[in-house]
């Protein structure tokens, strides 16, 4: 039986984390998305809450017991009401650090997983999506050959954040008609940062494109070794993280277009009180709610190691069109305010738009 209540525990990592959301980064976020870039101390202040540093086991330098998707999803849907942009920058790091977790050998857990438990955000990226029409994460277009004792990637990713300062990334690649995950160091040859991508929404966090020629690695960096690892598994949790941060710019948007709707008074009366107005925030309000429980239902299935392919699958078609179906009615709530620049809601519309495109740039 399904059971979402929150334990002490919980309580307090999302009580911190709103708290942290609505005194740093709501202060700042117009700021960061209207100049690019998000003030390091801001950045410093949600790493320290221990979010990722929590989920590693205390053997490789962590703190916690057990990692927990319905505890990442928490934290994820409180940071993304704070900001999407700030949010996916401090959840970034997770993106290499779960797989690890999951799927690593012990040696490369050894290797890697204390990098991600340090005073600071680590400078590590996880490469996935691709330039491609119709791009399909289970039929990469990037591959990997083995070639004795090394393997050589060939490809071009989009949309990898932080690969300015990153040291190492962890690429995917097609080996063999399987999606397969690569430690791919910065500095390997054949490997090249483009110029920073520039996008219709998250402007505030770095994304730059990756071009692999010949890049030769050794076959030790190969994820999970020999083996590999189950992509599938690893894409179910990026995408509750994903869905997560939806469901907390949807919230955000439904919360503030009520409030303004509240105080809006046209005619006499506040607008809310008329009743298309009202159907509409109440519509809102039931796909927050409605997505929230399918991102909770998805990540307790995977807590519990159960195959959540099928809901993990639906969950994301609802809540890719549900952000955005929320975004521009909270638009629509404000009229014309809301399409001027003073107001988040254009803002949250923008970023929103981009979830049916985004795929493995968190986990949590």
């Amino acid at each position: 039986m399904l059971d979402f209540t929150l334990d002490e525990e919980q309580r307090m990592l999302t009580d911190a984390i709103h708290r942290y959301a609505e005194e740093r980064i709501r202060k700042v976020f117009r700021q960061a998305d209207e100049a690019g870039e998000i003030p390091p101390e801001i950045i410093q202040a949600g790493w320290d809450i221990g979010v990722l540093p929590a989920a590693i086991p205390e053997q490789y330098g962590g703190f916690g017991d057990h990692y927990s998707a319905v505890s990442g999803a928490l934290a994820a849907e409180e940071l993304a009401w704070g900001d999407l942009s700030i949010a996916l920058n401090i959840l970034a790091p997770g993106a290499v650090a779960i797989p690890v977790l999951l799927a690593g050998t012990e040696a490369q857990k050894a290797l890697h997983l204390p990098l991600f438990c340090e005073a600071s955000l680590p400078h590590l990226a996880a490469a996935l999506v691709e330039p491609l029409i119709q791009f399909d994460p289970h039929g990469l277009q990037s591959t990997a050959v083995r070639h004795d004792n090394s393997y050589v990637l060939n490809g071009s990713k989009c949309v990898v954040p932080l690969a300015d300062t990153a040291q190492t990334f962890l690429v995917y690649a097609n080996e063999h008609e399987k999606t397969q995950a690569f430690f791919v160091p910065a500095d390997a040859n054949g490997l090249s940062v483009g110029e920073r991508d520039r996008l219709m929404g998250l402007r505030a966090l770095p994304t730059f494109g990756l071009t692999l020629t010949n890049c030769r690695i050794p076959a030790e960096n190969k994820l999970g070794g020999e083996g590999g690892i189950d992509f599938g598994l690893i894409l179910n949790h990026s995408r509750v993280t994903m869905a997560a941060t939806a469901v907390g710019i949807a919230r955000a948007g439904s919360e503030y277009a009520r409030e303004y709707a509240k105080q809006r008074v046209q005619f006499g009366e506040p607008i809310a009180q008329r009743q298309s107005i009202a159907f509409m925030l109440a519509e809102m309000a039931i796909d927050v709610e409605a997505a929230r429980t399918m991102v909770w239902e998805a990540a307790w299935l995977l807590d519990q190691g159960r195959d959540a392919t099928r809901e993990v699958t639906v969950m994301k078609h609802f809540v890719d069109d549900m952000v955005v179906r929320v975004a521009d009615q909270a638009l629509q709530t404000l009229g014309g305010y809301g399409y001027i620049r003073e107001y988040p809601v254009e803002l949250w519309l923008r970023n929103a738009r981009g979830f049916a495109a985004l795929e493995g740039l968190a986990i949590a």
